[in-house]
């Protein structure tokens, strides 16, 4: 199918209307050898994958005979640029599937760790190692973004190479609903970033910030929050947004091509030399949106991305915390922040990686509002009334949230002993 049309990526957008309210979890960790404290090279991740195919059956994915991650029933295992390794979990129904799932990939990574003598680290940036030392693995498209990223965003190789974060993942039934979830996201982009804060250490000292990862990602290419996104959204306005945006690369016949400073806007209209003016195909467009690295991101679902790696004690904590405002008490959400004005959103944002609780919006700081939005959470999944084994209902995930909120410090802050 070819997008010759900006009505051909709208359709795109509405495609991915749904009835279903799924949720998906993405999340990302370090792995470092044992002896040495250095992170894993390409081939002791390998030796991870291959493991985890031998014993747990998952199947391998492989580029020119480099095994560069692993799929079983709709979970891939991939590698970051640093040899992260991420699960990309299923579409599952309610916290309580999801969390299972990552216990069972965690599980299974903490049995290949111990086999091969590494080690797991859960945490938004790599404490112990310097940029020049971070090892890379033989993906075609980092060795892309290595050399292009760089050039307008002065962080963005500590972005590829450094960071972990946890995504997620979830639908939109119609045009309207996307609109509501993706302004609910973008506007609380700086209490995700403070509730979450769990990376403050850079090269074995304090950084400064409580989130440094989200320090990196807002001085990233393709990055950050876009003012635009503190607006009414609709489908026609981000198909706009990603017409004209920049091409980071174009795939063809396996290989990636530089489009210099060519936008989507430039391909779809056949203005690109290169290529002989071929139009984009539906898999290229697919491409472009995985290209764009913002806070809030849409695809055929909506991801949030504004959320540290962190242990197995919160992991659970932030899908239960937007699952519960999204799918379960959207309106009452919203109407929570209808005060909130653009410019405080962004002014909140580009503080919080520092100031973490203490950031503040409309005259109230994040202990304050993370307690609102707590409640507003608690109420949407005690309505969405998901019980598992042992009777408890989804906001037994909330505990760490309540926990952080109670003693008015971040699990960065914890783990310093900041006053």
């Amino acid at each position: 199918m070819k997008i010759e049309t900006i009505e051909d990526i709208i359709n795109h957008f509405v495609a991915g209307n749904k009835d279903e309210k799924n949720i998906g979890i993405e999340n990302e960790k370090f792995i470092f050898d044992k002896k040495t404290n250095n992170r894993s090279n390409y081939k002791k991740i390998s030796s991870v994958l291959q493991f985890l195919h031998e014993n747990f059956g998952w199947n391998k994915v492989k580029e020119n005979e480099n095994l560069i991650g692993l799929e079983l029933n709709g979970k891939q295992v991939t590698l970051e640029p640093g040899n992260q390794i991420e699960l990309a979990g299923e579409k599952l129904k309610n916290i309580h599937e999801a969390c299972a799932e990552s216990f069972q990939f965690q599980e299974q990574l903490i049995q290949a760790c111990k086999k091969l003598d590494l080690d797991l680290m859960s945490i938004g940036y790599d404490p112990l190692t310097k940029l020049k030392d971070v090892p890379s693995n033989p993906k075609k498209r980092y060795h892309v973004m290595t050399k292009e990223m760089p050039k307008d965003g002065r962080l963005s190789l500590e972005m590829m190479y450094q960071t972990a974060g946890t995504q997620i993942n979830l639908d939109y039934s119609n045009e309207k609903n996307f609109s509501d979830i993706f302004k609910l996201c973008s506007y609380l982009s700086p209490l995700s970033i403070s509730l979450f804060a769990n990376s403050s250490i850079r090269e074995k000292v304090f950084s400064q910030f409580l989130s440094y990862r989200a320090y990196v990602w807002q001085n990233t290419s393709r990055g950050g929050l876009p003012k635009i996104f503190l607006e009414n959204m609709n489908f026609e306005k981000y198909a706009d947004f990603c017409l004209n945006y920049p091409l980071l690369f174009i795939i063809k016949n396996s290989n990636y091509l530089f489009p210099k400073k060519y936008t989507f806007k430039d391909y779809m209209e056949n203005n690109i030399n290169e290529i002989d003016r071929e139009s984009p195909t539906k898999k290229d467009l697919e491409t472009h949106l995985s290209t764009i690295f913002t806070e809030i991101r849409l695809k055929q679902y909506l991801e949030i991305r504004s959320i540290d790696a962190c242990e197995w004690d919160c992991h659970c904590a932030a899908p239960a915390f937007f699952t519960g405002l999204i799918y379960g008490n959207l309106e009452e959400a919203l109407d929570t922040l209808s005060k909130w004005k653009p410019n405080e959103v962004l002014n909140a944002y580009f503080e919080a990686p520092k100031k973490g609780l203490k950031t503040e919006i409309n005259g109230k700081d994040i202990v304050e509002w993370g307690n609102i939005f707590l409640d507003i959470s608690r109420k949407g999944l005690i309505k969405r009334n998901y019980i598992n084994t042992k009777k408890n209902n989804e906001t037994i995930y909330l505990k760490n949230i309540e926990n952080m909120l109670l003693e008015k410090k971040t699990k960065a802050e914890k783990s310093l002993k900041i006053a």
